[in-house]
């Protein structure tokens, strides 16, 4: 076996491997969404399979829930696995 394949199923066994790719989504956030958007950006959390995101500007806000199912397949694909549904912006 391969090291990766050891920490893999160590990480699956002891129940940690969704909490990490949950840590990586979030901070892939920035990277999805853009700089100008991070600067914006106050707190963000996953709760059952959704993406909340505060954002301070009203007018980005807006821009970004007409973007949601875009924000969704860009953040599930860049870390590799379907682990959020929606993205709330609020």
């Amino acid at each position: 076996m391969s090291l990766d394949d050891v920490v893999g199923q160590f990480l699956r066994h002891e129940g940690l491997e969704t909490p990490l790719q949950q840590k990586r989504l979030i901070d892939a956030w920035g990277k999805v969404a853009g700089n100008v958007v991070e600067k914006y950006t106050a707190e963000k959390f996953i709760r059952n399979q959704t993406l909340f995101v505060k954002i301070q500007n009203p007018a980005l806000r807006s821009d970004l829930s007409m973007m949601r199912s875009e924000l969704v397949r860009k953040l599930n694909a860049e870390v590799g696995s379907m682990l959020i549904t929606d993205v709330k912006i609020y």
